[in-house]
């Protein structure tokens, strides 16, 4: 019924390209323990920049927004919040700080599990950190939020806390037992999560946090300056259509992971080149002013305000980042909204 049964594990093969991708995440983690050393300025900088991208694009993936000067004063502690969408959001930035600081102490457990969701609950009326007492389905919406088709059938209530219990001894054994490849069992472990479902909401956010921490484990520490949720959002389409693929016959192990696999791979490379184009700009001054501030505009998804850039480029003058994005402007890259503090600037699609 799962992805890390030692019978299922044996009987994976990987093609030449998949070993060549993990190769290459590989020789990613070799530079990242070396920026790490030589340039903690920057990497401050990048930190501070992708917890507030990550607890911005984690909500935003469940349908929970708010302006993003907001979110970096909740992030930053310098607001309380004050709605619900702030309280979840706040609730967020708990958990994902706990990862930070603490993964190397946490380990894929029931316990856990439920501590995390708990913790998203933290500034709401309501308690979290329960499994779900009703059957859940995992939906395709219309854009008036009617169900256009189900997904994928998750594991029934009655059921979940038994395959919890199943999920933690079964992730336990594949790396300490049978020593498989941490960077196929992480993601295998994220996706039974998911198809498990074991929560009636906010699913989608605590694997985000369970990645997180699983990839802290084995010295993938790219998310802790570059912001995995903003990829995972960037590349939403894929994401659900990588899990939809895998998760087909998942009940009966007869599933096939390879799509999952390979989407999860390749998040993983775009933070770490991502990760390395950063450092080195900001660590050397390599690149150009308008490269950085180009670079800068295209990881945003949501409508950013010039001091949003000014954020990610330091090295940058406002005139210059203002040059930058009039030019864009007028390539038709970017429309802007408002004047004067207020302005905001959008993406063309």
């Amino acid at each position: 019924m799962n992805s890390l049964s030692i019978s299922y594990l044996n009987r994976l093969n990987l093609t030449p390209e998949q070993g060549s991708v993990l190769a290459k995440i590989g020789e990613c983690k070799g530079k990242q323990e070396l920026f790490a050393k030589q340039t903690p300025e920057t990497l401050e900088t990048l930190r501070q920049t992708a917890i507030v991208e990550s607890s911005e694009c984690s909500n935003r993936l469940e349908g929970i927004t708010a302006p993003h000067k907001r979110i970096a004063a909740l992030v930053l502690r310098t607001a309380t919040p004050k709605d619900r969408s702030e309280q979840e959001i706040a609730g967020y930035r708990d958990a994902l700080n706990v990862i930070h600081e603490s993964a190397i102490h946490m380990r894929l457990s029931v316990n856990i599990c439920l501590q995390l969701h708990s913790m998203l609950y933290r500034y709401l009326p309501q308690d979290g950190g329960g499994w779900k007492m009703t059957d859940n389905e995992i939906v395709e919406r219309t854009a008036d939020g009617a169900v256009a088709r189900v997904r994928f059938r998750a594991v029934n209530a009655v059921a979940t806390p038994q395959a919890m219990q199943q999920l933690e001894a079964t992730y336990g054994a594949a790396v300490n037992e049978y020593t498989k490849e941490p960077l196929l069992v992480v993601p295998l472990a994220i996706l039974d999560f998911l198809c498990i479902h074991p929560f009636s909401d906010d699913n989608g956010r605590v694997s985000r946090l369970l990645t997180l921490m699983l990839l802290y484990h084995f010295g993938h520490e790219v998310g802790r300056y570059i912001s995995l949720e903003r990829i995972f959002e960037q590349s939403k389409e894929t994401y659900y259509e990588a899990l939809e693929s895998s998760s087909q016959g998942w009940h009966k192990s007869e599933h096939d992971v390879h799509p999952w696999l390979n989407y999860f791979w390749g998040v993983l490379i775009r933070a770490y080149k991502e990760f390395e184009e950063r450092v080195g700009t900001l660590g050397t001054g390599r690149g150009s002013k308008t490269e950085q501030v180009e670079a800068a505009v295209a990881r945003r998804v949501a409508p950013f305000a010039i001091s949003d850039i000014e954020a990610d480029c330091p090295a940058v003058s406002r005139d210059m980042i203002r040059v930058v994005l009039r030019r864009m402007r007028d390539s038709n890259v970017l429309r802007s909204e408002g004047r004067g503090p207020g302005a905001r600037w959008i993406k063309v699609e």
